[in-house]
């Protein structure tokens, strides 16, 4: 663009910063090196909000103490976060002005990363798609209009069934849900007790007609949850879903083989495998992480303190094959006529070396000689301090998790109880 002064000035949110042309053409940003190669106003609009041709002013309305900071990475080729603002803010005005995260200093990427990867694990699921949506609300507004009442029934349904917190009726099916997780559960644990069997046929058959109550019930909401889904391949690939599908095949399979093959001694086998996918239902009670904090807490924390996790690991694995070389030799490899044979290999003391670490000690195997007892202290010393390292961090995550978590379940239950007064 030809500017009709050889001054350009740029305001942003009000703050103004004067520049040649020759300048404007090399700058650093790529923003504002664009307004050099504008060719009539209407490109310029498309580089900034608003423009003064008279005294040829530029105007930005974005933060203009993050473009100070920005300024300053221009002169110095240091780029930080601007104190008391946030990460994803202060990123978000970095990539406008045409700047990437690995411009960042060290330090502040460090922050960067574990500020994206804490917002996606906690907010992918919900607050992200409730962003999106918002952004997108006339166009569903329009949508729903062309397509009637049933998309609004469909969306309300599947908020009712997805999001216990949404409302008092998903709320109230949420509660329902719960109780008949814990009934199975409670009938799971019962049917494997030794008097199972042997007890009186009305009590057996009572809890057969519980049982498949809790399994219709799961049944009609797994079913209700696919049919109101809006995208039916990320419903099926769901962990918790795949985990439900896996807990409600096995009954209709054992009635139908019961119903038509009878007691066949044949079916042992597939009976045996019938039973291992039974005990898979023990595994609803991950559902309930959808309505107790304390689950939620836990599972996220593990999501975040992924790292930490494979460190702590690491050192297990790491001080596990040491020690338990060094047991085996002491133990059985020196002195064969003495050998404590508990050590026969190092597979065999690995067991020991893990429940020396963890301090547990069973009894069922100890070293006997000298220095493998020597080498036993040591072995415990080792892994109590190995086990505390990565602790301080996992524990500081939890407290995080727990807060965050916390503020959104009051926040839930202010929306609740307006929506119930209403």
């Amino acid at each position: 663009m030809k500017f009709g002064k050889n001054i350009c000035i740029l305001n942003v949110g009000g703050t103004k910063y004067a520049f040649t042309r020759e300048v404007i053409k090399d700058f650093p940003l790529r923003r504002v090196s664009r307004l050099h190669s504008c060719s009539s106003e209407k490109e310029v609009l498309e580089v900034c909000d608003d423009y003064d041709r008279e005294r040829n002013e530029f105007f930005f309305d974005r933060h203009s103490e993050a473009f100070v900071f920005i300024m300053l990475y221009v002169r110095s080729g240091k780029l930080r976060f601007v104190p008391q603002m946030c990460e994803l803010s202060f990123y978000n005005e970095m990539i406008y002005w045409g700047l990437e995260s690995s411009h960042l200093e060290f330090c502040c990427q460090r922050r960067l990363e574990d500020r994206m990867s804490d917002t996606y694990t906690y907010f992918s699921e919900e607050d992200i798609k409730a962003e999106v949506e918002s952004r997108g609300e006339e166009d569903q507004v329009t949508r729903f209009a062309s397509e009637g009442g049933n998309a609004r029934w469909l969306e309300r349904m599947r908020r009712t069934f997805e999001e216990p917190a949404s409302s008092v009726a998903a709320q109230i099916l949420a509660s329902v849900s719960v109780v008949f997780v814990i009934m199975s559960m409670v009938i799971l644990c019962a049917s494997t007790l030794p008097d199972w069997d042997t007890a009186k046929n009305n009590t057996v058959e009572e809890h057969r007609i519980i049982e498949a109550v809790c399994i219709g019930w799961f049944t009609a909401e797994c079913i209700v949850r696919f049919i109101v889904s809006r995208d039916k391949c990320e419903f099926v690939c769901c962990p918790l879903n795949i985990i439900d599908l896996l807990a409600i095949t096995p009954y209709y399979v054992s009635v139908a083989v019961t119903a038509l093959t009878g007691e066949n001694p044949q079916l042992q086998r597939a009976g045996v495998t019938l039973r291992v996918l039974r005990m898979m239902r023990i595994f609803w009670l991950i559902k309930l992480a959808r309505h107790f904090l304390g689950l939620q807490t836990l599972g996220l924390t593990l999501r975040r303190c992924y790292r930490e996790m494979v460190m702590l690991l690491v050192f297990v694995f790491v001080a596990m094959a040491i020690f338990s070389a060094l047991a085996q030799l002491l133990e059985h490899g020196l002195d064969l006529e003495t050998s404590n044979e508990d050590y026969a290999s190092i597979p065999a003391a690995c067991w020991w070396v893990i429940i020396s670490m963890t301090t547990v000690g069973y009894g069922d195997m100890y070293p006997i000689t000298i220095p493998g007892r020597v080498l036993g202290g040591v072995c415990v010393v080792s892994g109590i301090v190995l086990l505390a390292l990565p602790i301080t961090f996992i524990y500081h995550s939890f407290v995080q998790c727990y807060h965050e978590l916390k503020f959104r379940s009051a926040r839930c239950v202010r929306s609740l109880s307006s929506e119930f007064l209403n």
